[in-house]
């Protein structure tokens, strides 16, 4: 037992000694200097990343400079690598004390602002990346703690020696902590270039252009972080033949118990490659009237002009029937009804109505709006008004209360009576009275 204890001894004794050197190592007039060429580091990184700002003119969701110059990768990696340069050149020259902490949190500096920008651009209206992002940085942070006060190697090597065997092979904790921070930073390089992709992609782009590079877009994202994911697992050591069972068992659970979810993934691409549903069009389903305002892979989300949003899945866009009101074009026809005294000028009532439609700067000229006798109710004549738009997206009721409230006041200036509804009650007698 006493020699067991050994190991454990000796390697902590260098650590102990080096935290000793590094504090009497701040007390010497070198650690003022290595402040100094930290500043000087920390002026010529902000001055390259401001001179590229300036000359790149990046939008709010750039990943390498993001909204403002200390939110993107830009940065910390400009910090980061003129304090590696610092370090080189005064190295043999003067003992380091703060640039073996200085180093590590620059390095936790660009990992944290890169995983945290790639999740931004990736899922940008993610609930989860709030959370994402913490984990991140608590995950970097500590790392760091645990590589300056020299706890990680003596954490990692024993973490090393709990292993289990699986299949034909060892793996260990380490092996396991390996395998996720390569897959990590796998997939967050995957994720990196089809955001990138995709913002170039969707760059200036509308109509049936959008949804075809949205779908282009989607597909290259899902080949891309697919690809990542076998790299990585092959890196971390795992065969990647044992995944042909998890395969068919994938596939097995897709067929029965996931049918609606691929359903949803299929329907998805099929909507963006037919381009019969754009984003833009302005749609009706299952009784639900809006502006298409995304295609995902799984949903399709629209939004009505009464600012309420529908997330519905792309099965049922693609089995039951949907409207598409701006399919071939974007007017829509809207109309009103109203009945008037059987004593009215019929000519009258129809120039007044369509000059009333007319006084709207929405209602289209070409074609303009018409009016007519539609039928002969029992109060009066009844006349229906219609006119086409071409803004569904700003709203109907404002518009047909404008038009509603024209005609009322013309008809009126006329002398032109809206009649109200006549009934008529016949009272009978009986014998016996």
């Amino acid at each position: 037992m006493a020699g067991a204890g050994v190991p454990t001894v000796i390697a902590l004794t260098p650590r102990i000694d080096d935290l000793q050197d590094w504090f009497q190592a701040l007390t010497r007039p070198t650690a003022l200097l290595e402040l100094l060429v930290l500043a000087v580091c920390f002026i010529v990184a902000w001055a390259l990343a401001w001179l590229g700002r300036r000359v790149a003119h990046p939008d709010a969701h750039s990943i390498w400079y993001g909204r403002k110059l200390f939110d993107g990768v830009m940065f910390p990696l400009l910090l980061l690598c003129a304090g590696v340069v610092a370090r080189e050149l005064l190295e043999n020259r003067i003992p380091f004390a703060v640039f073996r902490i200085a180093l590590p949190v620059l390095v936790s500096l660009a990992a944290i602002r890169l995983g945290v920008k790639v999740l931004q651009a990736a899922f940008r209206h993610a609930p989860l990346v709030r959370a994402l992002e913490r984990t991140v940085s608590w995950l970097a942070w500590i790392a760091v703690v645990l590589w300056i006060t020299g706890f990680l190697p003596l954490l990692l090597d024993q973490l090393d020696r709990i292993t289990w065997k699986l299949g034909g092979s060892r793996i260990s904790v380490t092996d396991l902590i390996t395998g996720a921070l390569m897959t990590g930073v796998v997939l967050l390089i995957a994720l990196w270039i089809s955001s990138a992709i995709e913002t170039r992609l969707l760059r200036n782009a509308s109509g049936n252009e959008l949804s075809v590079r949205k779908a282009i877009s989607n597909a290259i994202r899902a080949v891309l972080v697919f690809v990542g994911l076998l790299l990585a697992l092959s890196a971390a050591g795992i065969d990647l033949t044992a995944l042909s069972v998890l395969g068919g068992a994938i596939g097995v659970g897709i067929g029965i118990g996931l049918q609606q979810l691929a359903a949803n993934y299929v329907s998805g691409f099929v909507i963006l490659a037919e381009r019969q549903l754009r984003i833009g069009d302005n749609v009706r389903v299952d009784g639900f009237e809006g502006r298409i305002t995304d295609v995902t892979a799984r949903y399709t989300q629209i939004r009505s002009t009464a600012g309420r949003e529908s997330i519905v899945p792309n099965a049922m866009m693609t089995t039951q029937r949907v409207e598409n009101l701006s399919l071939s074009d974007r007017n829509v026809w809207l109309s009103t009804v109203l009945t008037v005294g059987q004593d009215s000028d019929v000519d009258l009532v129809i120039r007044l109505l369509v000059d009333a439609a007319l006084q709207s700067p929405r209602v289209l000229r070409q074609p303009g709006p018409m009016a007519a006798l539609s039928a002969f109710p029992a109060d009066g004549l009844e006349f229906t008004v219609g006119y086409w738009i071409a803004d569904p997206e700003n709203g109907q009721l404002g518009l047909r209360s404008e038009i509603n409230l024209a005609i009322l006041r013309a008809l009126r200036a006329h002398g032109i009576e809206l009649p109200y509804p006549q009934r008529v009650l016949r009272r009978y007698r009986s014998d016996s009275a």
